[in-house]
């Protein structure tokens, strides 16, 4: 099992873009040929990107703000946020954006719908319990009697003792039995690293994709449990991007030097380091400690720390459809701007003009020079945030809703639906 950069065990990578020593792998999928990078560099330097259509347009061109000519640095963004009130405010965006939310780039929703009718004529039962089998990075505080739609009540835990007659059985890194028998229970298993695969064996199948039997994204508050929520309203202007990386892809960082190397940054990893070490961001901001007499963990300040910068660089391991991970979600709720590359429907996951998607750019000279340009300009810097001052989500609504946070309650809702352990086998 890998570790992510960001501490999470994932990654045995399927058929899709990889990002690994190896340089990229093609799919069979044309989606994701698209999506590879020409991974050679001409003489001025710049990392080369396909052509990529989709339906929301270059974040250059969709700005209603072209960048200023005379720059107006900014390190507060209360200072930021006063002058976007003044000059556009969010009756204009929310007007702009009425409408933000649509189909993905494969003409189906990338998101299940969970807050719709859930079909209460359909539940064959009033209680459901799951048992986690085996070892599992799913957050141990998950466990919980949940009270969930159509008068469901959801027993979730890792306790044999709480659950001795389980409807189903939660399988993610063992296989489910070969064979299931009348009075069984259901077999889920469930995989959300990018290759999705299936064992064969199991009644109920969860994944980040939507069109599996059941959809978990990456957008939860549960994948963020320990982190220090302090949130610096103050951001550097002389260090613009934040990187942290610990697996050390050589096309990830062929990528990120590519764009780094123009961009002033602070790099906390083991990949590209330049901050004279490891776990140094506590060195840098204090502040960002969660208690003096512990000693600290890298993740418990890890929002903070983000927090400082006006930008985070977020590259997927693999790109490929609706595989949008942690690395872009802890960016947003850290309070800062990311710029992505990842998923090529990353756009139906994310609130209306919330990220840079690096893809969009001809070049790392133009994508360079876009972030420069929006880090001096506070009106324009300031509309990346206005999603959520202004409380329009867009499709963001629908990915938290569709996270591990809801998970229990949408699995046992799919158990009843068949019956759980008196289903037929």
């Amino acid at each position: 099992m890998w570790v992510s950069d960001l501490g999470l065990p994932i990654l045995v990578l399927g058929p899709h873009l990889i990002l690994d020593a190896n340089g990229p792998e093609k799919s069979k999928s044309p989606l994701i040929r698209k999506m590879v990078l020409v991974s050679s560099f001409y003489a001025h330097s710049f990392l080369e990107f396909p052509s990529i259509t989709t339906s929301i347009t270059s974040p250059i061109k969709d700005s209603n703000f072209p960048i200023k000519t005379t720059p107006d640095p900014f390190t507060d963004l209360f200072i930021a946020f006063k002058k976007w009130d003044s000059k556009v405010g969010c009756v204009q965006f929310r007007e702009k954006y009425k409408n933000f939310g649509y189909k993905g780039s494969n003409g189906s929703a990338s998101l299940q719908v969970v807050d719709g009718d859930v079909g209460c004529s359909e539940m064959k039962m009033e209680h459901v319990s799951v048992l986690v089998k085996g070892w599992t990075w799913i957050p141990g505080n998950l466990d919980n009697l949940y009270s969930c739609r159509c008068g469901l009540s959801c027993l979730w835990t890792m306790s044999s003792v709480l659950a001795d007659k389980p409807d189903a059985w939660l399988f993610e890194t063992t296989t489910p039995p070969v064979q299931r028998r009348n009075g069984d229970p259901l077999r889920v298993y469930m995989d959300l690293e990018a290759g999705r695969k299936r064992t064969g064996r199991e009644d109920l199948f969860i994944s980040y994709h939507a069109e599996d039997d059941v959809q978990s994204t990456y957008a939860g508050a549960l994948f963020h449990n320990g982190r220090n929520y302090q949130v610096s309203r103050l951001k550097d202007n002389d260090t613009l991007v934040y990187w942290s990386s610990s697996r050390c892809l050589a096309d990830r960082n062929q990528l990120a030097r590519s764009l780094l190397s123009l961009l002033p940054h602070h790099s906390f990893g083991k990949c590209l380091n330049n901050v004279d070490g490891l776990d140094m961001a506590l060195s840098f901001y204090p502040e960002c400690a969660n208690d003096a007499s512990v000693k600290p963990k890298w993740w418990d300040h890890l929002h903070c720390a983000m927090s400082h910068y006006k930008f985070v660089l977020a590259i997927e391991n693999t790109w490929t459809e609706s595989y949008v991970t942690e690395k872009l979600f802890y960016a947003l709720d850290a309070g800062t701007v990311p710029i992505y590359f990842g998923a090529p429907n990353v756009l139906d996951f994310v609130p209306p003009h919330s990220i840079i998607d690096g893809t969009k750019f001809s070049s790392m000279e133009e994508l360079a020079s876009y972030v420069k340009n929006l880090a001096n300009d506070p009106v324009a810097y300031a509309e990346y945030h206005a999603w959520r001052r202004c409380g329009v989500l867009g499709n963001y609504g629908k990915t938290r809703a569709a996270s591990l946070d809801t998970l229990p309650c949408r699995l046992c809702e799919a158990v009843s639906r068949k019956g759980g352990r008196n289903a037929r086998a």
